[in-house]
């Protein structure tokens, strides 16, 4: 007798991750091009590594701040002070075991079973089964594809709400579109959510890989006044190449401090003191290691794309941000049986758009924050086996 008929249905019914399946196929393949997942090829710098092995090293490996050491904290508060212009006391900022566990601690503070949280598709999936896991509903929104861009039609996203809605997901720039919110988008959403009672959940861990004229994308940050109910879920992983650290923030109103410190308590009692030294190193000093990161990301971002555009197999544009180009190629509808086929065929990894839900199926993802002659490579490869559709 199987011992799973007695485990939870919601927990039965998490989906293997689309992504992960790519990955777990291709991985160890000599030759191989991994543009499958949202993460870079270099390792987390050196100022970041000693400040954590230093503090491993000096001790710091006893139990710590629920909400995250005194020092770290405020040095969330200068990030946002330089990047965002905002002055955040740090009472607004609780850290956590990745920006994954971010997102999961707002969805259980934000709704219950039965709850609605209404998010913008094609999403990264996480999201997902974070709230499908908790008992809610995920209620997907699609975005519009026209011409190789994405939009967002603000009157279908109203209509989408309903008397057991609770949340909007808002993640921009997005995963895996490339989507970018105008201040106009956020101010509308904002003023939806007003109107509905309704908090947004915003996944603004992309904001500083924008490439427009400013130097980061818009956030709600420039538009929401004191009371609005918004709550930042963000991560380490993608501006300082942290990802395998798995330590994330939550911008939250310190009045809900106790709760979050609450939920942290009782799912991971706190991140590690000497990974948060690690962390407070990239916030104080990493400015320029993440310059760096985007200016890799932006010079790979137009080789893959010019390279697949001039096919003239390939309906997308170069994203406004994140790190991902999204592509609908001509004759692909199966988008995971054409990532395995890809694989086998050219050596290159991409994540199949199913992945990603509800007008994701015919995409492909792939991950350009790598170095520039290894994009070169595979949108070499990648356009030989489109041409040879």
């Amino acid at each position: 007798m199987s011992l799973l008929k007695d485990l939870s249905p919601r927990a039965l019914a998490a989906p293997e991750s689309g992504i992960v399946e790519i990955i777990n196929y291709a991985r160890g393949r000599e030759g191989l091009l991994p543009l499958w997942a949202g993460e870079g090829d270099l390792p987390s710098p050196d100022f970041i590594n000693r400040a954590a092995s230093d503090a491993l090293l000096g001790g710091e490996t006893f139990y710590t701040w629920q909400r995250g050491i005194p020092e770290l904290r405020q040095a969330l508060s200068r990030y946002y002070a330089r990047h965002f212009g905002v002055e955040l006391p740090p009472e607004h900022f609780y850290v956590t075991g990745s920006g994954m566990q971010s997102i999961v601690l707002c969805v259980q503070a934000l709704t219950e079973p039965g709850d609605e949280m209404i998010y913008l598709s094609p999403a990264w999936p996480n999201i997902v089964s974070a709230i499908e896991v908790a008992g809610g509903r995920a209620v997907a929104q699609p975005l519009t594809f026209s011409n190789g861009r994405w939009s967002l039609d603000l009157e279908q996203l109203e209509k989408a709400i309903t008397p057991k809605t609770k949340a909007l997901f808002v993640n921009t720039p997005s995963n895996p579109t490339g989507w970018t919110a105008t201040r106009q988008d956020l101010k509308a959403i904002l003023e939806l959510s007003r109107r509905h009672g309704l908090w947004i959940l915003a996944d603004e861990i992309y904001a500083l890989y924008y490439y427009g004229a400013e130097k980061r994308a818009p956030s709600f940050m420039d538009v929401m006044q004191e009371g609005d109910r918004v709550l930042f879920a963000n991560s380490f992983s993608k501006n300082w190449s942290m990802t395998g650290w798995r330590v994330g923030w939550i911008v939250a109103p310190p009045e809900t401090g106790q709760v979050f410190e609450n939920l942290i308590q009782y799912s991971t009692s706190g991140v590690a003191q000497f990974m948060q030294r690690g962390a407070v190193a990239a916030l104080d000093q990493g400015d320029s290691f993440v310059q760096e990161n985007f200016e890799r990301a932006k010079t790979s971002r137009d080789l893959l794309c010019d390279a697949l555009i001039a096919t003239n197999r390939v309906e997308t544009l170069k994203p406004e941000g994140a790190l991902y180009a999204f592509l609908k190629i001509d004759g692909i509808t199966d988008s995971r049986q054409a990532a395995l086929d890809i694989v086998d065929r050219t050596g290159v990894a991409l994540a199949p758009g199913s992945a990603f839900g509800k007008g994701g199926e015919s995409f492909l993802r792939a991950c350009f924050l790598r170095d520039p002659r290894q994009i070169e490579e595979a949108a070499d490869r990648l356009c030989r086996y489109i041409l040879a559709l």
